[in-house]
């Protein structure tokens, strides 16, 4: 029970965290007002992390590695109380990469979702929207190249949609599995 509650904690902090990274990486608006509550929120961690690991130009690095320090700490806190096995420190912190692409992949499926259900409730004007949108435009923007709206479907988000899923219920176990074989 505590440690479900723990893991709730440490994956809405890595959320917030990567969404600071996101909004960070697409400069999104950073006056609105859920920016500015993810950039308060968020502050503790990322502010003395700064000093080790700098932005890089749109790349917040000291936020992308919050979130993976926080979800690190999960397994660490799993691995005290006996209800994990112990595969090394290098293991776990991959594990803990791979569950922040996890996050990655969430983030940009429920954007996508939300985006086309306000888009049908005329609500893409809300500022949360919008900033939802800053955010998941520069990965739909591939796929409306390749795939032009027909009539008013956009079939482009489907197939950003599926691709997403391919990543996280294929790609990224492989590649998982992959890279915890080493150790």
């Amino acid at each position: 029970m505590v440690i479900d509650i723990f893991k709730l904690l440490t994956d809405l902090f890595a959320l917030l965290l990567i969404f600071r990274f996101l909004l960070q990486l697409v400069q999104a608006d950073f006056f609105n007002p859920l920016s500015q509550a993810v950039l308060k929120t968020t502050a503790p961690v990322v502010e003395p992390l700064h000093k080790i690991c700098p932005t890089i130009r749109n790349l917040n690095t000291a936020a992308l590695m919050g979130a993976i320090i926080s979800k690190w700490l999960y397994y660490w806190i799993i691995l005290a109380s006996g209800k994990l096995i112990y595969l090394g420190i290098g293991a776990h912190f991959f594990v803990a990469i791979f569950d922040v692409l996890g996050l990655v992949t969430e983030i940009y499926f429920w954007g996508i979702v939300i985006i086309a259900l306000a888009s049908w409730l005329q609500a893409l004007h809300h500022p949360h929207v919008r900033l939802l949108g800053e955010i998941v435009e520069p990965y739909l923007n591939p796929f409306r190249r390749i795939i032009p709206p027909i009539g008013i479907l956009d079939l482009s988000s489907m197939v950003a949609i599926i691709t997403l899923l391919m990543i996280q219920a294929r790609i990224l176990p492989l590649l998982k599995s992959m890279v915890l074989q080493f150790f």
